[in-house]
């Protein structure tokens, strides 16, 4: 209970409890229900579990699920429960994938496209899964030879790039005063479409990678990066 209190406490600060509802009857009811003593660890961390995905607000609530060692922010999920292999061969392209020029990514999707003043003008701009309507759900900015990368994409969609990053340092931090999650390490990545089909075709090994979300707008910076560097470079978006 020691690790789990500790988790607890360093999550207390992103709560923002007004205006959430009142959900302690639900979990003291759930506490009190009659269960073997030796399962009594279990009964907590469900019950806290919930505590937390109704008390937290969009966008953090999800952050609950740390409790079973997985992490949801921003439209990334983060499972730190598993140990998988690295992708085998070249990862194919993200569906539709295609270069454009910036201006033109600007009209293709439906956010808005901000450049880190710290990296100046991409070298490449591509856009990918496109919509019906040719709306493309995730702008890709990269410099440095396609070594450093920024995806932009809606937050509000559901969870959009999957991580597997047991053993990695994945601390939680913030960009300009909002919520961040640091990936310390290689790890896993995956593309999960608009259908919600994880595309294991796309897989790569990915760099250490900063994880945020401003204005309704989630971000992946990516590359051979450390912290403190990343949280610059994601603090100069214009």
């Amino acid at each position: 209970m020691d690790d789990l209190e500790r988790e607890l406490r360093d999550l207390a600060a992103w709560l923002e409890p007004a205006g959430s509802p009142d959900v302690t009857a639900r979990v003291r009811a759930r506490l009190a229900e009659p269960a073997p003593r030796r399962r009594w660890r279990y009964r907590v961390a469900a019950a806290l579990a919930v505590l937390l995905v109704v008390a937290l607000p969009p966008g953090r609530a999800a952050l609950a699920d740390a409790v079973a060692g997985l992490l949801r922010f921003a439209g990334v999920v983060v499972d730190t429960s598993s140990t998988p292999p690295p992708p085998d061969g070249a990862p194919s392209p993200l569906p539709g994938q295609r270069p454009v020029a910036l201006v033109e990514a600007q009209r293709q999707v439906r956010f808005p496209i901000r450049v880190p003043a710290r990296l100046g003008a991409p070298e490449r701009v591509l856009v990918a899964d496109p919509d019906d309507a040719g709306g493309h759900r995730v702008a890709s900015l990269l410099w440095r030879g396609g070594a450093l990368r920024l995806d932009a994409f809606d937050g509000a969609l559901d969870p959009v790039f999957h991580k597997q990053a047991a053993g990695a340092d994945v601390t939680f931090t913030q960009v300009r005063g909002d919520f961040a999650i640091w990936v310390g390490g290689p790890h896993a990545l995956a593309y999960v479409d608009r259908g919600g089909t994880v595309r294991v075709a796309t897989a790569r090994l990915s760099a250490a990678t900063l994880i945020w979300q401003h204005a309704g707008v989630s971000y992946r910076l990516e590359g051979d990066l450390g912290r403190d560097e990343a949280i610059g470079i994601a603090g100069s978006l214009g």
